[in-house]
Parts: structure tokens; sequence; C-alpha cells
């Protein structure tokens, strides 16, 4: 049973040679944003504990999100809505 109801616009999947492009382009953002997302998590979970240098890691990891999402759109130009 598939509780999704909507069908995809195109109905294709994305070639090898697509998802490829997506790892070799993206990644380094995707993983600059996880970063961000566990020093977010580190410091909630802190709560009245955390310290300067959780608060340091998180601008640290959002700094480091902006400067790659910055670097892939100086690279492709095309690209909308990195960041």
């Amino acid at each position: 049973m598939n509780i999704i109801y909507l069908s995809p616009l195109s109905g294709e999947e994305p070639t090898p040679a697509e998802l490829a492009k997506i790892e070799r382009d993206e990644w380094p953002l995707i993983a600059a944003d996880l970063e961000l997302l566990d020093a977010e998590i580190a410091y909630i979970n802190a709560g009245p504990a955390a310290s300067d240098l959780d608060r340091r890691r998180v601008r640290r990891a959002e700094h480091q999100v902006l400067k790659v999402a910055r670097d892939l759109a100086d690279r492709d130009p095309e690209a909308v809505d990195v960041a």
C-alpha cells in the first residue's frame, strides 16, 4: 500500500551521471549542513550547561555552510537557492 498519493512530476529517476554530479557538486554543502545540525543538537542538549565552546562550534558550522554555499553558487551560475 502506497501512502503517498502524489505521483512524481516527470516519472523518471535521476540517471547515474546526474546522481554522480549531485554527489560531486553538492555533497560538501550537505556535509556542512549535517555538521551544523550536529552542532545545534549538541548545543540544545547541553541546555543551561552549554559553554562558549558549544556556541562557537555552532557559529563555525554556520560560517562553513555559508562559505560552501557561496563557493557552490560562484562555481555554478545557474544554481538557484543553494543556501
